[in-house]
This record gives C-alpha cells, sequence and structure tokens, in this order.
C-alpha cells in the first residue's frame, strides 16, 4: 500500500515532459555538452580576497 500515489505522481510529471511545450535555447545545451569555449566570460575579476585561496592545492599551478 502506498505505491499508488507514488505511480500517481510519476505518472503526472511523464505526461507533463511529454506534452508541456518546451523553449529550449539548443545553442546552450550544446555549450553546456561540449564544453564552451570562451572561459573569459564565466570568469568575472573581483576586488574582493578569495576567502578559499588559503586551502588552494598550490602544487596544481
Amino acid at each position: 500500500m502506498g505505491r499508488g500515489r507514488a505511480k500517481a505522481k510519476q505518472t503526472k510529471v511523464a505526461r507533463e515532459l511529454k506534452y508541456r511545450t518546451h523553449e529550449t535555447d539548443l545553442g546552450a545545451l550544446a555549450r553546456e555538452l561540449h564544453g564552451s569555449e570562451s572561459v573569459e566570460s564565466e570568469q568575472v575579476e573581483s576586488d574582493e580576497p578569495d576567502p578559499w585561496s588559503d586551502y588552494a592545492d598550490r602544487s596544481r599551478d
């Protein structure tokens, strides 16, 4: 007992995913899957010091 509620929810989610219209950004999906070429846009320099820099592995530099 109790399986009916879980199955009903799974069915509801599956129907929603199947029939809902999606506005898929295929360009963003391709960048995510293949890795972005321009890493500079993701890394923004800030004036604040990095609080975790003391824990960085210095041998990897």
